[in-house]
């Protein structure tokens, strides 16, 4: 390989104990595999050192030929390559990653869960047509929730209710405390409905004379994820435009601070409010109806477009 990605690499390694070579940060992952391992991390670590491989094909490339380990992500500790994404998560679920770490053993304790008699029913019915096959819940970083069939491994954690066993690894089940998995039948159709008590409140929507009432009181930050041009063509002058540098310094502030997000209409903000809820923040709002709507209700000397 070249000498002088090797040196950058070896650079990497020397001063920083835990170097995670991913797709994305460890906040913004830019693939599934790459989101899980940092989400290990994350819970486990205050401070790491991520290298986004897609900022850098030298180091792309460059990181495979070194550790002769032919995808990404990859995790090294000490200087040592650990493993890629399955690696790592069989590390967790374990403990082992713990120790490495040098934290404490994680606790296993199964969580106590609730299943609905209506809930259980649809289970048992789903579950007869795969016989040998054993019910996985996955709870991810942003609490959604995946349901599987699929053999058991052994390393999961089991919780039990209404005689049916769920299976979970560690992370979700840290998460599934107090879950409740319940049947509706309604308008969008039928379906497994699960509640998480542990979850984070979800994204609140927030007019625009809410809006402007709270910045009277001075107790919410707004960020404008509107691109520049538009931004420059109908400003909000006290909101904080979204881009690297300021995503950067908003993931830092402490994750019980009012956040409102605003755009255009109130659609791309809604999803980037989305991002931060997932990252732990607790009072984040969407503007509805975004710049628009200000001007149309609040100031009129704001430019539609």
């Amino acid at each position: 390989m070249n000498p002088s990605v090797r040196e950058r690499i070896e650079n990497l390694l020397g001063q920083n104990r835990v170097v995670l070579f991913m797709k994305g940060t460890r906040n913004a992952p830019r693939c599934g595999f790459s989101a899980t391992v940092a989400g290990h991390l994350n819970e486990l670590l205050d401070e790491y050192q991520t290298v986004d491989v897609l900022a850098d094909e030298d180091i792309r490339q460059g990181i495979k030929d070194y550790g002769n380990w032919p995808t990404i992500p990859q995790l090294y500790v000490d200087k040592e390559l650990i493993g890629g994404s399955d690696i790592v998560s069989g590390m967790y679920n374990s403990g082992e990653l713990h120790e490495l770490l040098g934290k404490p053993r994680p606790d296993r304790t199964p969580p106590d869960i609730e299943i609905t008699a209506s809930a259980a029913e649809a289970i048992r019915n789903g579950m007869a047509d795969e016989p040998g096959m054993a019910l996985h819940v996955a709870i991810d970083g942003r609490w959604q929730t995946q349901f599987m069939l699929k053999p058991a491994v052994g390393h999961e954690i089991r919780a039990r209710s209404s005689d049916i066993d769920v299976l979970m690894d560690l992370a979700s089940a840290q998460r599934a405390r107090g879950m409740k998995i319940d049947w509706v039948d309604n308008a969008r159709g039928s379906g497994l409905a699960v509640t998480l008590p542990l979850a984070p409140a979800g994204v609140k929507p927030l007019t625009v004379e809410q809006l402007k009432e709270r910045l009277s009181q001075g107790n919410i930050s707004v960020i404008d994820v509107r691109p520049t041009a538009d931004r420059a063509r109908a400003p909000f002058p006290s909101a904080r435009p979204l881009d690297a540098a300021s995503q950067r310094e908003i993931e830092g502030w402490p994750k019980e601070q009012p956040i409102a997000f605003l755009c255009h209409f109130g659609n791309s903000s809604r999803q980037a409010a989305e991002h931060f809820r997932g990252l732990g923040f607790t009072q984040v709002y969407n503007v509805e109806g975004g710049i628009d709507a200000w001007s149309q209700r609040i100031d009129s000397g704001v430019p539609r477009y």
